[in-house]
């Protein structure tokens, strides 16, 4: 428990962030221990993890809500509710060592990553050696890991993770425990590049009973390493984790420098019962300027479709300039967040042509393969030319535009097509290539693009970005559309926690309707307009499903 750990780390003579770790978890105790600290603070799970169960609080107005949500939130993901409280940290980097220890009494560090760049107190890019880490922090940073490992008599591979506060640079007597983590953990390998060494390896050592392969002074860093973790998650969207069918996946080749650790596989899907991470991506170069570079190469080369990532997000990161500069603290995402979060990239006329384009091959091919299994292979009826009786052959496609839709019209050429749109027409050619992609020729300029169709959405992967375009089939135009503006719906599938509202209570924009949980998060459901709870139609336990209408919201005069 980390209350229980920051005692012994102090008896340890670890320094620790000035705090409240006590056993009473009166809600008045904690609100006074919350002013003796000094706000802000910072309510965390006792028992927890990952960002969950934890609060930051500005003020003693803010203090009894989050506490609330933070006990409720530990309550749901460890079965256990009890906070401790810390003060918060204005400007802080997280930076955590990694250590490990036999049953022989020996202990060593490999060394410190800096896992600063979070959202959701949750890490994203993790990177190893820390950046512009003084010699002598690091040797007392270290130390006090080995320290904070022999209080407990620790065996195998743990990581023990620090705030420094960077207000003022980093310094030796800056830095505070906050919590060991008794495992290997995700970001273990970007230690493994810069130390040459096989964590896994060792800790079946340990395991077995032997002894440690190398004495501290037997290791060294060498290099620099980043990792990325790719989530299936809306950055868009406040970072809520989603769900769905991995239509596309192309990693980036493993080569030199270049790492790629996953589960998962092109067709698998993404569900609401495991953790949204779908790969993590490390590379290693020689020094971080050339691991950053060949980083944001791998990116560019990483094919995802099928459902919404943060792959864009993650590529923001590595190309933003104070990234490069090493501007770093656990604030990063949101001093730029402006910068970072994607904000839909624009559908350009080529976009649409290459949509026409592929659903063009992608019936003459169905109409080839129709020609070939049938009992007459060389009837004209079977010919997959779009010729016409009385008409010029051409195939119509219509797609969402704005608020309106745009036509495109394809005929068919001798050496490929025309397509026709924006009143424009665009001579093309294309075919489709052994990865599932296609390489086209629009009016000479050669492209290599990938398209994935899930229903009605088709997903263009140009040049490295996603370009998400509609197609309109008009046979289904009578469809009425599920819910209307004033309904709340379920943005993820989940599990309805807390129901704040009932039917005929008045609500403004804004207001907190319903908190659902999913992947052991909490996420609250907000008014988008003033008005009057209308119907109810699911209760506090109800397992609800994506789309799901939750709420009806009534205009005040309906």
């Amino acid at each position: 428990m980390k209350d229980a750990a920051k005692a012994m780390m102090e008896k340890a003579g670890v320094p620790v962030v000035p705090g409240y770790h006590g056993e009473d978890q009166d809600p008045k105790l904690l609100a006074s221990e919350a002013e003796r600290i000094g706000y802000p603070v910072l309510i965390k799970a006792v028992a927890g993890g990952g960002g969950k169960g934890m609060r930051r609080v500005n003020s003693a107005k803010e203090f009894p809500a989050a506490l609330e949500g933070a006990m409720r939130e530990a309550s749901n993901a460890f079965g256990d509710e009890r906070v401790l409280i810390e003060k918060y940290l204005t400007k802080p980097r997280h930076i955590e060592v990694q250590v490990f220890a036999d049953k022989h009494g020996n202990v060593v560090h490999l060394f410190e990553r800096d896992c600063s760049l979070q959202r959701r107190h949750q890490k994203v890019i993790e990177e190893a050696p820390a950046p512009d880490m003084p010699e002598k922090m690091r040797a007392v940073m270290g130390e006090a890991a080995v320290a904070a490992a022999k209080a407990i008599a620790y065996e195998g591979a743990g990581t023990v993770e620090f705030i420094a506060d960077v207000s003022d640079g980093l310094k030796e007597d800056g830095f505070y425990f906050m919590e060991m983590n008794t495992r290997l953990q995700v970001e273990h390998p970007v230690t493994e590049l810069i130390t040459g060494q096989d964590l896994v390896h060792w800790q079946l050592i340990v395991a077995d009973g032997g002894v440690l392969p190398l004495a501290q002074e037997d290791l060294s860093i060498h290099g620099h390493a980043l990792e990325a973790r790719l989530y299936a998650e809306d950055p868009q969207n406040d970072f809520l984790p989603a769900t769905g069918p991995l239509l596309r996946l192309r990693p980036p080749q493993a080569e030199d420098g270049v790492r790629v650790d996953t589960g998962v596989l092109e067709g698998d899907s993404v569900t609401p019962f495991y953790d949204p991470m779908i790969a993590k991506l490390i590379v290693w170069g020689q020094d971080r300027d050339a691991a950053l570079r060949k980083m944001q190469a791998a990116l560019a080369r990483y094919e995802v479709a099928g459902l919404v990532t943060n792959l864009e997000f993650l590529k923001n990161i590595a190309s933003h300039p104070a990234f490069a500069q090493k501007d770093l603290d656990t604030a990063f995402i949101e001093r730029f967040r402006d910068d970072l979060v994607p904000q839909g990239a624009k559908v350009k006329d080529r976009h649409y042509a290459l949509a026409a384009l592929y659903l063009t091959l992608q019936k003459q091919a169905e109409d080839a393969a129709v020609a070939a299994h049938s009992s007459d292979p060389y009837s004209p009826w079977n010919l997959a030319d779009g010729w016409r009786l009385n008409d010029v052959a051409h195939v119509d496609y219509s797609f969402e535009y704005g608020d309106g839709e745009i036509t495109v019209m394809v005929t068919q050429t001798e050496t490929g097509c025309d397509i026709r749109l924006s009143e424009k027409t665009i001579s093309a050619s294309a075919d489709i290539l052994a990865d599932g992609s296609m390489r086209a020729n629009l009016d000479g300029h050669i492209i290599k693009a990938a398209v994935v169709i899930n229903k009605d959405r088709m997903i263009i992967i140009d040049e490295g970005q996603q370009f998400e375009i509609r197609r309109i089939e008009h046979d289904f135009d009578n469809l009425a559309d599920e819910g209307g503006a004033g309904a709340i719906t379920a943005p993820m599938p989940g599990k309805i926690i807390q129901i704040n509202v009932a039917s005929g209570d008045v609500v403004q924009r804004g207001d907190a309707l319903m908190v659902m949980e999913a992947m052991k998060m909490e996420h609250t459901l907000s008014a988008g307009s003033d008005g009057v709870v209308g119907d109810i139609y699911f209760e506090t336990g109800d397992q609800v499903d994506e789309g799901t209408l939750l709420i009806q919201i009534e205009a005040e005069d309906a």
